[in-house]
């Protein structure tokens, strides 16, 4: 496909890709599934989501694939669990006959709307970009991971390591451990996979795991290239997942939960 699809015309590809990955899967699964199946080429798969002249931690595509979710969970066709998982109500649906007639009927609530901007995180994200240096960016990551069980973490960045920001040990469930380095970039756009094989080649002889933050977005090939067979394997966040995190810990993020009042009038039948 030389286009980017119509939110319409994402419906049943988004269907299917789900029955392809056997009923369930990942945001991340489900859009690599719908980029293989149609065919996208990796120029569009990777343009960038421009709202208000400003460029998005997400692609164009992610935003219209998020659309097209919420209309499918709308329609009560899949749902999705607290840990972002999406999975089909039932596998034995018919497809929309006619996609891009039923997208345009569409209206979604405010809160659907919100949902899918997920304003907070991009929100989020230009605070960090713009309001971050470099220095203090890099000691942000440390405090995640410390936050997140790593032990003797340590900052290296400005010391001409090789592309290598910093390092520590992951710890699991108190017992088990591996040395971990990583790389932080903070900027707007896309890691591309030629950046992921230097940092690896930065790995090499020192650590047999990585993991590469950006408060970016990264390619398709990118992915790719990341779990590549044979290679070190490289663990990617992306701005959308530091985000989420920086809000799972609390750490410069607050969510305020407002009461609500619902009077039950039938209640009041049986006094």
């Amino acid at each position: 496909m030389n286009r980017i699809p119509t939110r319409g015309e994402l419906l049943n590809p988004t269907l299917q890709a789900l029955l392809d990955l056997g009923g369930s899967g990942s945001i991340e699964e489900i859009n690599g599934k719908v980029i293989e199946n149609l065919n996208i080429s990796e120029e569009l798969a990777n343009k960038p989501h421009n709202k208000n002249n400003e460029k998005e931690t997400r692609t164009e595509l992610e935003y219209e694939l998020a659309w097209a979710r919420t209309v499918l969970k709308k329609q009560n066709l899949i749902k999705n669990s607290s840990r972002g998982v999406w999975a089909l109500v039932d596998q034995d649906f018919k497809f929309f006959e006619t996609p891009e007639l039923i997208g345009k009927q569409f209206k979604l609530s405010v809160l659907e709307k919100e949902e899918i901007e997920e304003d907070w995180k991009n929100s989020l994200v230009q605070i960090l970009i713009e309001k971050l240096s470099p220095a203090a960016f890099e000691r942000l990551i440390k405090r995640v991971l410390r936050e997140t069980g790593f032990v003797q973490v340590e900052v290296t960045g400005r010391t001409n390591d090789g592309g290598i920001d910093g390092k520590g040990t992951a710890k699991i469930n108190g017992i088990l451990s591996f040395h971990v380095v990583f790389q932080c970039k903070k900027y707007k756009g896309a890691v591309s996979a030629p950046q992921i094989r230097d940092f690896r080649g930065a790995m090499a002889g020192r650590t047999d795991k990585g993991l590469f933050i950006t408060t970016g977005y990264f390619t398709r090939e990118a992915i790719k290239e990341a779990s590549r067979d044979g290679a070190p394997a490289i663990d990617l966040v992306d701005g959308e997942k530091l985000a989420e995190k920086l809000k799972e810990l609390s750490l410069g993020v607050k969510v305020e939960h407002i009461e609500r009042v619902i009077i039950e009038p039938d209640w009041f039948d049986s006094i």
